[in-house]
């Protein structure tokens, strides 16, 4: 299980019967009924706040697989209302068409998942191509940004077929992922990174103090997690038990894991510290030590950072523990919660984007009056 357990001792028979003190949860209830049912394939009975209910559906999630994955592609493709041949077709429409869109992929294709047997080959790349473009034509407010060369790399991968790929792409951007994370001025992004380091500050004090008295951005690594989902980041393996928890349940999930490898972090190097001490010697004593957020230890330059944070990703090949310290180490966040804290950072974001678009124009003003 996934979630933090719930003290509440009352059934859910009980509180079902409870329609006339509650009935917003009754209402919410009977939603979350039919929409596992009709869109999943399985019934999930309960609040869709609480969080036995999201342990139930993880678990179910874990179980099933990568089945939903291709009806989560089919369901994109029919909401459209396109024609079947919607790719295909606009596959053919958009060829050998030149974009700064398409120059910009071009680019990239080589430099994805580099050395893999499929991906690094002509094949690869061709496919890679195509769905990239053809998205970039589909949304031409996103067209394409860096970061989701990744992302449609490893659909590619888990997907039956390219088209698959392209719709599982699709519901990503633009039903499951905030508004304007992968436009050109990455504004949803910059808003996600402000939540985040609100997050940080309260789940790991300590450790964000530390890393502001080494003025270490936590964006620096933070943005590459968002933009590419963790897929650059995390082994592959664990990057799908990510992904299936967060087609589930929303973009807040990355906060969670992006916490969560923090946490991780912490465990590691006190684990480290306390078997290079006369503290403990035997691995069997560290369970019963209360974790403290420690000032990621002995870190005292930006790079120190970077090559912890960069080995411990690379490194974390059970999904099992991550997912486990994303939600039972982690306050429970709601959806409404994020909402709140990305309409508080949203203004801030805004008027420094602005701000910096003001001395670009300017910048670009001077040098053009200095040319002849």
């Amino acid at each position: 299980m996934y979630g933090t357990q719930s003290k509440r001792d009352l059934s859910f028979e009980i509180q079902s019967q409870m329609t006339i003190l509650r009935p917003s949860i009754h209402a919410r209830r009977a939603n979350i009924v039919v929409k596992f049912q009709d869109l999943y394939g399985f019934t999930v009975e309960g609040n869709v706040d609480d969080v036995n209910i999201l342990n139930e559906v993880r678990e179910k999630v874990r179980q099933q697989g990568k089945v939903w994955w291709s009806l989560e592609a089919n369901k994109a493709k029919k909401k459209s209302t396109v024609p079947d041949s919607y790719y295909r077709d606009l596959t053919v429409a958009v060829e050998g068409k030149v974009t700064p869109a398409t120059k910009q992929i071009d680019h990239d294709l080589p430099r994805t998942f580099p050395g893999h047997p499929w991906l690094d080959t002509p094949d690869g790349h061709a496919a890679l191509r195509r769905v990239l473009v053809v998205y970039s034509f589909r949304d031409s407010d996103v067209g394409y940004c860096q970061g989701l060369n990744y992302v449609a790399a490893l659909l590619l991968l888990v997907m039956k077929t390219e088209e698959e790929a392209f719709w599982m792409l699709a519901v990503l951007l633009e039903n499951v992922l905030v508004n304007n994370c992968y436009t050109t001025n990455l504004s949803g992004c910059h808003v996600e990174q402000r939540v985040f380091k609100g997050l940080l500050d309260k789940e790991c004090p300590r450790v964000s103090t530390h890393l502001e008295a080494l003025e270490f951005d936590v964006s620096l690594v933070a943005t590459e997690w968002f933009l590419c989902l963790f897929s650059k980041s995390l082994p592959s393996e664990t990057t799908m038990r990510v992904w299936d928890v967060l087609f589930y349940e929303g973009a807040k999930v990355l906060f969670n894991v992006a916490l969560a490898i923090f946490k991780v972090i912490i465990c590691c190097l006190l684990i480290l510290l306390l078997l290079n001490t006369s503290v403990v010697r035997d691995l069997s004593q560290v369970s019963s030590l209360q974790m403290k957020e420690l000032e990621l230890l002995t870190t005292h330059h930006i790079g120190d950072v970077l090559n912890i944070i960069h080995n411990t990703t690379h490194h974390l090949f059970d999904p099992d523990e991550l997912l486990t310290v994303a939600f039972d180490k982690i306050s429970f966040m709601t959806t409404t919660n994020i909402t709140r804290q990305r309409k508080k950072q949203e203004p801030a974001v805004m008027a420094e984007l602005g701000q910096r678009l003001r001395r670009l124009n300017s910048t670009n003003m001077d040098v053009n009056t200095r040319l002849p």
